[in-house]
């Protein structure tokens, strides 16, 4: 019975792996492509270490295969989020189908920020704010002088 399930396990994660071999190929862009190969590659790793461990039975080898489907189920998103996010972050264009840029109103307020000018004398005060609390006063850190032994200025 056990080698019954086994095999099941063995022939859906071959499946769901050839799910994702060919979603790579076939689907329109690298985000979708993405979604396909991290789900079902994952899905199907887990299903034939799931096999694995069913099938030998020992102890040794079902620690290692839980192991190894924690560490497929912890990195296998982060990397494709990580993929995906570089991809977007790039300028890779989206499928032309694709219905919803959720993104798009959050990467221009990034890139407003990023571009707005930083002038001297609002960069000095926000470093001097720190010291109005007394508690990282520039004074206390350098003496009654400045590091280059002048009086600063009140």
């Amino acid at each position: 019975m056990i080698d019954l399930v086994a095999a099941a396990l063995v022939v859906l994660g071959s499946l769901l792996m050839l799910l994702a071999a060919i979603g790579v190929l076939r689907l329109p862009d690298v985000y979708v492509r993405l979604q396909a190969s991290t789900k079902a590659a994952s899905l199907g790793a887990g299903c034939l270490l799931v096999a694995l461990i069913l099938e030998f039975g020992d102890l040794a080898v079902g620690v290692r295969a839980v192991l190894a489907i924690t560490f497929v189920f912890l990195t296998v998103p982060v990397s494709g989020h990580l993929i995906g996010r570089a991809a977007y972050l790039t300028g890779v264009p989206l499928w032309e189908g694709t219905a919803i840029d959720e993104l798009r109103s959050h990467s221009a307020s990034v890139d407003a920020a990023a571009a707005a000018p930083v002038d001297a004398e609002s960069a000095s005060e926000a470093d001097d704010s720190v010291a109005d609390d007394g508690e990282l006063d520039r004074d206390a850190r350098t003496g009654a002088d400045g590091a280059d032994g002048s009086a600063r200025p009140a």
